[in-house]
């Protein structure tokens, strides 16, 4: 690996506790940002000749503090600077740094940063994109590139999420542990939206891909510093489950492959080895939630040598506990898949009937409407819901799926009847 290779990892690796405490000093989102971007520049001017520094990390919180702060004394001017509590701790070795990173406040550091990405008035997209920019480090391009936008409207999307988030006011102190609990759960959701994000592009060469691994390194970072977590630990779990089966999703020409039809061969089997192993010690805390529930079904796929072999009853009795858990129409959706494969479509359609208001413009409810409809023989039903299904498609894969289900349904009305 070359020089610049290895500061380049260095620094990505660096940045989400490098960056976190210097939004601590800094209590600003752009100073703490400048300083450590100013941090960078002087690592890859001094660090090909001089060496790596014992501990990167505390050297760039070190470095990116002292510009920070001659940055502040230089627009400040004739302004008194601000208290030195508010902009700076009082230690100021390096060595001083790198002991306190061992503590665990840091810890509470990298959550903030997270957390401010968070804001509840940003949409989905955003929150998406300022921890991509903040915490991640990708460049405005990449994540323009990525939702298909110009590189100008990206950077006032992510100016107007930081104005915004800077109008919020997020605490500094350290948060108690109902608190932090209560941000390690945003955070988790976060980090599942930038999963979900790249794992619905069908092009693995497409910008929006890496996020999912993105997203997996975000996690594997949160269960770092809380390893005790066993929320985090099934969060890791399901997307390692679900990304290892990113090689039979899709068909060569692009298509989407249902689970039932792929070859599980092509699953990834080391990541599928790591999740079950950190589902397993999840479970053993007893405190099930969500995302143990989610990676818990999704482990039962993966053990499934063949789609036959699935266990469909303990996935039904995981999607009960998962509506207790965590309520939503999306989970009896889901679990109305298990209701057909047990009880037929009839019974599955009469449990999605009442979720039409509000999963309305859901592009799975109409396509797994028409699926059911179509198994019953209503077809001008089932051609409704899938041209409906077309409609809400947020991607070319997703619509050329539903085409081919109505093609195919069109065939067979088309066979002669035999007598």
């Amino acid at each position: 690996m070359t020089d610049i290779a290895w500061i380049d990892l260095a620094l990505a690796s660096a940045r989400p506790k490098a960056l976190g405490a210097l939004l601590r000093y800094f209590r600003n989102l752009d100073t703490a940002e400048e300083a450590f971007q100013e941090a960078c520049l002087r690592a890859i001017r001094t660090w090909p000749e001089k060496g790596p520094p014992r501990d990167p990390t505390a050297w760039l919180i070190f470095v990116g503090r002292n510009s920070g702060i001659d940055a502040v004394r230089k627009r400040a001017k004739l302004q008194a600077l601000p208290d030195e509590d508010t902009i700076s701790d009082t230690e100021d070795a390096e060595s001083d740094i790198a002991g306190r990173l061992d503590d665990s406040h840091y810890r509470d550091d990298i959550l903030r940063l997270l957390f401010i990405c968070c804001h509840p008035d940003l949409p989905a997209t955003q929150q998406i994109a300022l921890a991509l920019r903040i915490v991640s480090g990708l460049s405005v391009t990449q994540i323009a590139r990525a939702f298909l936008v110009s590189e100008s409207a990206m950077e006032q999307r992510i100016t107007r999420a930081k104005a915004r988030v800077a109008k919020a006011g997020v605490p500094f102190e350290t948060p108690s542990p109902e608190e932090r609990a209560e941000r390690l759960t945003i955070v988790s959701t976060m980090i599942y939206l930038v999963f979900n994000e790249g794992y619905s592009q069908a092009d693995p060469k497409h910008e929006a891909a890496a996020f999912s691994d993105e997203a997996i390194r975000l996690a594997r970072l949160m269960l770092h510093l809380f390893a005790s977590e066993p929320e985090l630990m099934g969060l890791l779990a399901l997307m390692l489950l679900q990304i290892s089966r990113r090689p039979a999703r899709f068909s060569a020409e692009d298509e989407i492959v249902l689970l039932e039809d792929q070859d599980r061969s092509l699953w990834n089997q080391p990541f599928i080895n790591e999740a079950l192993a950190l589902l397993d010690k999840a479970l053993r805390h007893r405190r099930p939630g969500p995302y143990q529930l989610q990676a818990a079904i999704a482990a039962i796929h993966s053990r499934a040598k063949r789609a036959e072999d699935t266990d469909w009853v303990e996935i039904d009795l995981l999607y009960r506990a998962l509506e207790r858990v965590q309520p939503s129409p999306v989970v009896t959706l889901n679990r109305a898949v298990v209701v057909s494969k047990l009880h037929g479509p009839q019974e599955a359609l009469d449990l999605i009937d009442p979720l039409g208001e509000k999963l309305g413009g859901y592009f799975y409810y109409h396509g797994l409407r028409g699926g059911l409809l179509k198994q019953l023989g209503l077809t001008r039903q089932a051609r409704e819901a899938f041209d409906r299904a077309i409609a809400l498609a947020h991607s070319a894969a997703e619509a050329a799926h539903i085409r081919r289900q109505i093609d195919k349904m069109q065939a067979e009305a088309a066979q002669p009847v035999a007598k």
